[in-house]
């Protein structure tokens, strides 16, 4: 039996590396090679997945990729919502990039809140040439003027800001003295590095080298709206309330006993970010996004991080046992009382969803983050997972991934759409769970589909009420009657 197994085994990995020779052959030589590099099958027992990673996208290429651009403000700064984020350039980026990832926030919007408004300065031909500074000061001086109840401002510079080597870092600094707040000058112009990772870097970046300096001054001179700091203070870190999750995340934490200081940053605040370096743990969700910043606080102020999964009750419960290791007695008992209190809750999902979910097949494809972190909540319901990869992962992103796949799973880093299009349509998986520029390619294929950005507008996924959600989505796409009346290209002729 067990040689029947391995041999099984070694057929899959044979075939699924084919069909990888197979979808490169179209390619021109130069563009295979590289190509060949950065999809791979994982073999059990490996140290990584085996893929090349954070390079640049081939030319020609149709990438699921962002720019710098997207990382910083879409991701990292543009949940924070008492701050004015301005997309400094074209007004074309700053549209684009206009309340598109349903991070979700308490406040009133143009008031004390700005998360579903775009600011830009809208570049014209003129400020290409004569420099556009004077007008990001005026631009700064209006917002102080219309909203002033806003916490500070950042400055987005997309890739004309770049080019022209207009200086924001001097507009900043200028005018932060003058409305005396925090301006934050954000040098993520689009075309820097090779996806929105880069983006995320620097806006990590900026937060040390602007923020965190900002709020020791601030401190010094007894202005900072500070708190009394207690033993189970927690930050959440790269957890943007993408349909509610970071609400359903605090829930969770506070209910075994720890207070949630600061989100990192979906429904944050600046003062939140501010106050961030006196906690106790940061508990990082993001890794991808946001594990620079853990690593300067963990360096600089002596707090350590650990990152922590809330998708699917397997998870959850792990995580919340390994977090509160990081604590007392206290904190260890909650946390059990908590696992065991949603438990029935936990079992009655898994009896109603799991009999109708089992031995479907799912395709992930998404950004940094999710195409290892949602596979335990698809393990939860008896789905299994064909084939994984993200669009912006690092080399440590991979290895990490090795704790959730299997045997001859098939990994693609950068999958292009051509590549990915001819691996479903080889590989035939229930459900493709991805992004929306895949979302209408595989709809309109006759394949059930979830968009794994941003939850397809439901959500929250995470914590035990995010699995309920996650479980009855995942079956509305999967046993939804109305995929009867279309048929995948495989099985056009059945």
């Amino acid at each position: 039996m067990s040689k029947q197994f391995n041999e099984h085994q070694t057929d899959i990995l044979e075939q699924r590396k084919q069909l990888i020779g197979e979808v490169l052959k179209a390619y021109p030589d130069k563009s295979r090679q590289k190509r060949d590099r950065q999809l791979n099958v994982y073999k059990q027992g490996k140290s990584d997945c085996g893929v090349q990673s954070n390079v640049k996208s081939v030319p020609g290429s149709m990438t699921a990729r962002g720019c710098s651009y997207a990382g910083a403000k879409g991701v990292v700064w543009g949940p924070i919502k008492d701050m004015i984020h301005i997309s400094h350039g074209p007004v074309g980026c700053g549209y684009w990039s206009w309340s598109g990832r349903r991070n979700y926030y308490i406040g009133t919007t143009g008031i004390d809140s700005f998360g579903t408004m775009d600011f830009t300065s809208d570049f014209q031909e003129r400020d290409i040439v004569f420099g556009g500074d004077k007008k990001l000061t005026k631009i700064i001086k209006e917002i102080e003027e219309l909203f002033p109840l806003n916490r500070g401002i950042t400055i987005q510079s997309e890739c004309p800001i770049g080019l022209i080597g207009d200086d924001i870092e001097a507009v900043a600094k200028k005018s932060s003295k003058e409305i005396s707040k925090p301006i934050i000058p954000v040098r993520c112009e689009g075309f820097r590095g090779v996806s929105q990772s880069l983006g995320h870097h620097i806006a990590n970046d900026t937060v040390r080298d602007w923020l965190f300096p900002y709020a020791e001054r601030t401190k010094k001179q007894g202005k900072l709206l500070s708190y009394q700091p207690g033993p189970y203070d927690v930050a959440i870190i790269g957890d943007y309330n993408i349909g509610g999750d970071t609400w359903s995340s605090r829930i969770l934490l506070e209910e075994i006993g720890l207070r949630v200081v600061a989100q990192w940053s979906g429904d944050g605040t600046l003062n939140e970010m501010m106050l961030t370096p006196q906690v106790k743990l940061n508990l990082i969700h993001c890794y991808r996004s946001m594990n620079y910043i853990t690593r300067h606080m963990e360096e600089a102020y002596g707090i350590p991080w650990l990152e922590f999964n809330f998708f699917g009750p397997t998870e959850i419960a792990n995580s919340l046992q390994q977090i509160a290791a990081r604590f007392d007695s206290k904190i260890q008992e909650n946390a059990q009382k908590v696992i065991a209190k949603y438990q029935p809750t936990i079992d009655a999902i898994i009896s109603k969803y799991r009999p109708r979910l089992e031995n479907k097949t799912v395709a992930l494809m998404v950004g940094g983050l999710r195409p290892r972190h949602v596979i335990p909540a698809f393990k939860d319901l008896g789905i299994k997972i064909v084939a994984t990869g993200y669009e912006f992962a690092h080399h440590d992103d991979y290895k990490r991934t090795i704790d959730y796949i299997e045997n001859g799973t098939i990994i693609y880093d950068d999958v292009t759409s051509y590549e990915f299009e001819k691996l479903i349509k080889a590989l035939k998986p229930d459900l493709v769970a991805s992004g929306v520029k895949e979302k209408y390619v595989f709809q309109k294929m006759g394949l059930p589909f979830r968009q794994m950005h941003s939850w397809d507008y439901s959500g929250p996924y995470h914590s035990y009420d995010g699995f309920a959600i996650f479980a009855r989505d995942m079956d509305m796409a999967l046993n939804n009657p109305s995929w009867q009346l279309i048929r995948t290209p495989w099985n056009q002729g059945t």
